[in-house]
């Protein structure tokens, strides 16, 4: 993700996310903080000061906040441009004040870091490094140019040049590691909400997926995924193409038109399909519908039941949750894609815990981004260089899909390689790919946990 500025809801994203009237009352805290340290020095540490350029450039910031209130509406939000130039006039009229009061001399010069460290959280990366290097500059041209600090006695009050040299280092280091780090965590912030409103469209979809039949259930769940993909991408076309407006546009435009075919696929479930039993079945039948969109791909899909205690009982029936059927659809594409010829699902249970495998006989996951699956959009960095699939480069969003619906349900995940998880065992010689287990308590997942069956009620009539 290349552009910060992401405001997330039903429409995506949007540039104009910042509100003027957020920045204006912003401002008005520094220009009191800013008056409140001209009268202290003056007043109170009786230094001689420039005060009427001091107060005109506090008053320049005074005026234009006043002709933003009034001119503008309250809920004015700000482009990319008039974020950049708000921000790049407070940071001259710093600089201006601190060439007034001693330049690096005095102790305030470290502020030139806030507007740096508030571009990296609001604005591109462009815009966030032009006003570093813009501060960087303001810092250095204050090192040799400024008036200086005078006591009232007339003494010069200036630090000595080692310490005046270890401020610029220090408000250089501030102003590079700031915007870094505050960019990097507003980038993960914003890949996560992503992330998690792409999963939530996708649990919607599966959960419609269960009250749909027959054509329509097998064409909403064919379009859903591509649609997914289409609003993300074209999401992320829209940003790089902040430069272009035309292309920009026909990149949003692509992304109402997914919007609008996710509200139609919304619309097509049917009413009153509300049949008890098709809410609970045996695991390895919701094992094998999760299964069943992916075994006429080329790969031998191989089921294998079992349990892995003495004197328990038969298979298990669990309730038909679509966060569960969606997340082990998505490992089981996963192992189809990046398998040779086969995939084994594994369905073990014992008296306390329901356990899935699912392995196949590929290349496995990369070993430097083995500790890093289900992390959100690491598409770029997984499977570049790994993968041979023509459909799609790598899972990063698929597996962080699948891992959050299925912990949401209460499992828990864990990811390896064939080799590691199984050396010595001759009879799993031919599973060298991935290896993926989930495993839940019975209670969270089982239909009941006492055994009883569940009472379905009466029989409704089918209104005419």
């Amino acid at each position: 993700m290349t552009d910060t500025q992401i405001s997330f809801g039903e429409t995506g994203r949007t540039r104009n996310w910042i509100r003027l009237r957020t920045l204006v009352l912003l401002r008005w805290w520094a220009i009191a903080g800013q008056l409140t340290a001209l009268v202290v020095a003056q007043k109170v540490l009786n230094l001689s000061l420039e005060t009427g350029l001091c107060y005109l450039t506090v008053g320049a910031s005074v005026i234009t906040n006043v002709i933003a209130t009034f001119i503008f509406p309250e809920n004015k939000r700000l482009s990319e441009r008039e974020t950049l130039l708000i921000v790049l006039f407070d940071m001259l009229q710093l600089g201006l004040l601190l060439y007034l009061t001693g330049g690096l001399n005095n102790p305030f010069s470290i502020l030139i870091v806030g507007p740096v460290t508030v571009s990296a959280a609001a604005l591109s990366a462009r815009s966030s490094i032009f006003l570093g290097l813009t501060a960087i500059l303001i810092t250095s041209i204050l090192t040799r140019f400024h008036i200086p600090l005078h006591t009232e006695s007339g003494e010069i009050l200036r630090v000595p040049d080692i310490f005046l040299f270890g401020n610029w280092g220090a408000i250089v280091i501030a102003v590079a590691f700031l915007g870094v780090y505050s960019r990097r965590l507003v980038s993960e912030v914003h890949a996560m909400s992503e992330a998690l409103q792409a999963t939530q469209m996708a649990l919607a979809r599966e959960q419609k997926l269960t009250d749909l039949g027959g054509v329509v259930a097998a064409a909403a769940h064919e379009l859903g995924t591509p649609l997914a993909t289409i609003k993300l991408t074209s999401s992320e076309l829209a940003e790089e193409l902040s430069d272009n407006e035309e292309l920009r546009d026909d990149a949003l435009l692509i992304r109402a038109q997914a919007d609008r075919c996710r509200d139609i696929l919304r619309s097509m479930g049917r009413a009153g399909k509300d049949d008890l039993h098709l809410r609970r079945a045996p695991l390895v039948a919701v094992v094998e519908e999760a299964a069943d969109p992916h075994r006429d791909r080329g790969k031998e899909i191989i089921f294998d039941t079992g349990t892995q205690a003495t004197g328990v009982g038969g298979q298990p029936t669990i309730l038909r949750r679509p966060e569960v059927i969606h997340g082990l659809r998505n490992l089981i594409q996963n192992a189809v894609d990046f398998a040779r010829h086969k995939v084994w699902i594994d369905c073990t249970w014992t008296e306390t815990d329901i356990t899935i495998r699912i392995m196949d006989d590929g290349r496995g996951y990369p070993a430097h981004v083995l500790g890093r699956i289900g992390e959100p959009f690491m598409r770029h960095r997984m499977y570049r260089q790994h993968s041979k699939r023509p459909e799609y480069e790598g899972m990063g969003l698929g597996l962080f899909i699948a891992k959050t619906l299925l912990e949401r349900s209460g499992a828990d995940l864990s990811f390896a390689n064939g080799p590691e998880s199984f050396a010595g065992q001759e009879n799993f010689s031919e599973r060298t790919g991935a290896f993926v287990e989930v495993s839940w308590p019975r209670e969270r997942i089982e239909e009941l946990g006492g055994g009883d069956r569940q009472i379905l009620g009466d029989n409704r009539q089918i209104a005419s």
